[in-house]
This record gives C-alpha cells, sequence and structure tokens, in this order.
C-alpha cells in the first residue's frame, strides 16, 4: 500500500558506501557519537550560524519519518525482522550480513565509538570520517577539500542517487539487495523516488551559505536524475547472471509482482485480470519487468530531452520484447537501455530548468503518451509520488503557493486513494483519478 507506513518501511534501509574520491577500506567509521557533541551537530535547536547544529535531534526523532534511518537496525529485532530470518534460516537478523549491508553501517575498519545498533548513520550516507571530521568545520576547510578527505558530495544528484539507491533498490556491494525471497518471507517491496525521500530526510537548511558553497539544488533535476539512476541500477543488476537469475527460473524481484500476484479463477466464467500495455510488448500473459522508473524516465524525456526521447522509449520497447526471446537477448537489450537512460541521466543533470519545467513535466505524466502505460499497480503509484513530489518542488520554489497546493489536495488525495492497495487497484479508475489532479495542478500554472 502507498502509504506513510510503507514510506517509513522503505527508509529503513540505506547505505554504506564506495567513497569517490578514495577507498573506503583506508577510511575509518567513527561512529555517531563522534557528531554528537553540543558544539556540533547534537544541539536540541536547530540555531548553528552555519548549519543547523541539530541534526542529531532529527536524525533519531522517535515519531518522525526523518528519524526512520536510525530505527534501522531496530527493524531486525522487530517481530516481522525475526520472522523474515528465521524463514530465510538467516540466524539472528541482527547479526546477518544480507540484513546489516542496509540495516547498519557495516564499514570493515570501526573507530572505538562505532556502535553497529546505531543503525543507518550519518557516515552511512556522508561516507567514514576519519578522514575529515577533525577538520571539516575548521575555518580553513572548503567543501572541496572536505570531499578530498572522504566527505561524499550528497548535493550532486547523481552522487545521493548512487548513495540512496545502494539499499533503496538494491546493489553489488553485498548485502544490499532484496531478492524475491526476502519479499515472500515479509521484506516490504521497494521503491525508489529521491526527491521525496530527500525531503523526508532533510536535515539541512539551504540557505545563502549552503547554496555559496555547494550551489543550489533544483527538485525538478534530483528528481529526473533519480529516475535516470533507478532505470541504470535495477538494468545494471538484472543483467548480470549472479543477481538476475536464480537457478533456472529469473530473480522475480525485477518484475512487476502484481503481474502474478493475482485471484487466480479457473471457472468457466474467469475474466482477465490485467491489462496488456502497448509500452511492454511482451508475449501474452508474460511476467512484465518492473517498469515504474522507465515510464516515469519517458516522461520526463519528452519535456527535458525531447531529442533523445525516441531513442530511449525505442530502447524500452526492444527491451521488453527481448523478454519473450531468451535471456542473452534481454540482457543484449538491457545493456542498450542502460546505455539510452544514462545518456538521459547525465543530459538532465546539466541543463538548466525554468520556471515552468515542473508543470510541463506533470502534464508529461498524465498526457496521451505516457497514461495509457498506466497498467499495473507499481508504475501508478510512483506516478502519484512522482505528481505529488514536483507539486511540493514548485511550493517549495516559491512558483506556487502553499494556500494553492492545499487547494487542490483533494484532488492529490483521491489520486493516492486510487493506489491505497494493490488489491483494490483499477487502472481505469486510476488513469482518470490522476488525469483530473493533473489537471488541477495546470490549472495553476
Amino acid at each position: 500500500m502507498l502509504s506513510w507506513p510503507l514510506i517509513l518501511l522503505l527508509l529503513v534501509l540505506l547505505v554504506p558506501i564506495d567513497n569517490s574520491a578514495s577507498s573506503t577500506a583506508a577510511r575509518r567509521f567513527e561512529g555517531v557519537a563522534s557528531c554528537a557533541g553540543s558544539t556540533c551537530h547534537g544541539r536540541m535547536e536547530g540555531d548553528g550560524k552555519v548549519v543547523r547544529q541539530d541534526e542529531l535531534r532529527l536524525w533519531q526523532e522517535p515519531s518522525s519519518r526523518g528519524g526512520a534511518h536510525s530505527r534501522a537496525y531496530a527493524v531486525l529485532s522487530s517481530p516481522r525482522g525475526r520472522s523474515i530470518a528465521a524463514t530465510l534460516g538467516l540466524g539472528a537478523a541482527t547479526g546477518a550480513p544480507a540484513c546489516l549491508g542496509c540495516h547498519a553501517t557495516p564499514g570493515g575498519n570501526r573507530g572505538e565509538r562505532f556502535q553497529l545498533s546505531d543503525g543507518v548513520s550519518c557516515e552511512s550516507c556522508h561516507g567514514p570520517a576519519s578522514g575529515w571530521i577533525s577538520s571539516h568545520y575548521a575555518m580553513p576547510a572548503t567543501h572541496a577539500g572536505n570531499i578530498a578527505q572522504g566527505l561524499i558530495p550528497l548535493e550532486r544528484p547523481a552522487v545521493r542517487a548512487a548513495v540512496c539507491l545502494d539499499c533503496h533498490f538494491g546493489s553489488a556491494k553485498g548485502g544490499q539487495f532484496v531478492t524475491h525471497s526476502m519479499m515472500a518471507a515479509g521484506h516490504p517491496r521497494v521503491s525508489f523516488e529521491l526527491d521525496l525521500f530527500s525531503s523526508l530526510q532533510q536535515h539541512w537548511d539551504e540557505d545563502a551559505d549552503y547554496a555559496r558553497r555547494k550551489g543550489r539544488s533544483d527538485s525538478v533535476r534530483l528528481w529526473a536524475v533519480g529516475q535516470a539512476q533507478a532505470v541504470q541500477r535495477s538494468l545494471g543488476l538484472f543483467a548480470r547472471s549472479d543477481f538476475g537469475m536464480r537457478g533456472v527460473f529469473p530473480e522475480f524481484y525485477f518484475y512487476d509482482c502484481h503481474s502474478c500476484h493475482r485471484p487466480i479463477d479457473d471457472g468457466p466464467a474467469q475474466r482477465r485480470t490485467f491489462e496488456t500495455n502497448a509500452g511492454r510488448p511482451i508475449p501474452f500473459a508474460a511476467p512484465p519487468f518492473n517498469d515504474e522508473n522507465i515510464i516515469m524516465l519517458s516522461a520526463v524525456a519528452q519535456v527535458l530531452a525531447p531529442g533523445q526521447a525516441s531513442a530511449f522509449d525505442a530502447a524500452s520497447r526492444n527491451f521488453h520484447a527481448a523478454m519473450g526471446k531468451g535471456r542473452a537477448e534481454a540482457v543484449a537489450g538491457a545493456s542498450r537501455l542502460d546505455a539510452a537512460a544514462g545518456a538521459l541521466g547525465d543530459a538532465m543533470a546539466r541543463q538548466g530548468y525554468s520556471a515552468d519545467t515542473a508543470f510541463r513535466v506533470v502534464s508529461a505524466i498524465a498526457g496521451k503518451t505516457i497514461s495509457p502505460r498506466f497498467t499495473d499497480y507499481a508504475g501508478s503509484a510512483q506516478a502519484v509520488m512522482a505528481v505529488d513530489t514536483l507539486l511540493n518542488a514548485l511550493v517549495r520554489e516559491g512558483r506556487v503557493t502553499v494556500g494553492a497546493a492545499a487547494g487542490i489536495r483533494a484532488d492529490i488525495n483521491r489520486a493516492y486513494g486510487a493506489v491505497s492497495g494493490p488489491k483494490t487497484y483499477n487502472p481505469a479508475a486510476f488513469r482518470a483519478a490522476l488525469g483530473q489532479a493533473v489537471r488541477s495542478i495546470e490549472a495553476l500554472r
């Protein structure tokens, strides 16, 4: 079900990462306590002169969606966590490598103050701190210098997406891939949307000082680059035999769950419970690859990279068609689509955006080309998240007033209601609800 409880379950997953500046093997994870002083990030109020300095409070807030990362390790001891581990024969989830890769910060080189129970800690996202913790706040220090010492430049959309995707989609680094077996044992379905997840975790203020050091962020760019990176991550893992296959069967994690998990009736009056999809030329009744991010990238390409949109859509159709031919053909198709998504991501990361861009992308999502592709729950859930995310971006950036956005909240909520759960999902009803929500946003233009 697409709801805050589901998003909370998704947000308990994040990432230990390889540092792009230098290998983490030489870096040491110092632990949350090393960041927690009242003169650093442990204040009770966000009244610091340069950064808020209450980041620790926000990270561990027990009632906040932003506090989900601090609860990631504790989730392993919950009844659900214990049940999943027992079903899979992992032993205690709190010690299982398959779980700790995303529910903790399992760096091999740990300082004295490191605690595994801290869960997804500061260093899970910002990188092991031994190289920069003693100097990043000093007056001579620069952001570029901190990055050279191992700080992860999360202000860069592609870097942030790669960090988040390691657990919010999966990676090949070990203990960071949610298999179909894990989901069968009770793990929630994994979904990803970079701008939404960033806003839920935001513990920084984008003031003049932030802009001077890191530049201004753009929510549309963040969302678009996140979609491109999600497509690439999915295809890259699928193409690997050690991830894409499980014996003679494909790894069903990559496919649309609800294409198979539908009611079955073998009576003479049974009715088909799925719609065919022109964007996926696969054999009739074959399980489709989960293309929720592919659909979103197709929509944004129409607006931000129209010159590359047709090539991407052709690669997408060819990839789906290859699913009906064989593993080798599917892997080759995945490679071509991966390259097309990468080209789109690079183009979108470089270009500037106007005040009109978010409106145009919202319109494209519910437009004549994209809307017919909303035939399944996962893609539809991603679409309504995207529309809401882009509306919030318009509000944050002063392009739509808070009052105007509140005035159309009922239409957005109806679209959410249409994907409130896979059992009640109806494609035609969803498309109608999404169309009305988008028309309401367009009226604010």
